[in-house]
């Protein structure tokens, strides 16, 4: 969890981003996206993106495709936030896993987002050995999530 990697988000993905968002909170979400919010670790105030939570045993989960985040970095502050599609607004906690855990949830997020996400990863596929998806994973933050009943 040391690592500082991370991939800035450039004009033409925050377009995308605030597009996918406000989609979002109106109820329309492409393949399972939502927009989390969580609170910022100096202002307190929310932060907003869209994610694509992965349904997955034990999960669902929040993977940082892009690294270690502003919104990870909160994540780890706040230890929660929210999901949003529409109407409906799901707090959760989040517990981050260790990067020993990681390889099969970052397999099986590939499997389903890396068309989206890929560029992110490097070398690093759905394809890629365990021991791949290991050395890849110090970049790659994820949390799993538990959503409040």
């Amino acid at each position: 969890m040391s690592s500082t990697h991370y991939i800035k988000v450039s004009a033409v993905d925050r377009a995308v981003n605030n597009a996918i968002g406000w989609l979002a909170r109106r109820g329309v979400s492409f393949l399972g996206t939502a927009e989390l919010s969580v609170r910022g670790r100096k202002s307190g105030e929310w932060r907003r993106l869209p994610v694509n939570p992965l349904p997955y045993e034990g999960g669902p989960y929040l993977v940082s495709a892009r690294g270690h985040s502003e919104w990870v970095r909160n994540m780890r502050a706040a230890g929660g936030g929210r999901l949003q599609v529409g109407r409906r607004v799901q707090e959760f906690t989040a517990v981050e896993l260790p990067d020993e855990e990681k390889p099969v949830v970052l397999r099986t997020y590939l499997k389903k987002w890396g068309w989206e996400v890929g560029r992110f990863f490097g070398e690093v596929n759905a394809d890629s050995t365990d021991e791949e998806l290991l050395a890849a994973a110090p970049k790659h933050p994820v949390f799993r999530i538990t959503i409040k009943k």
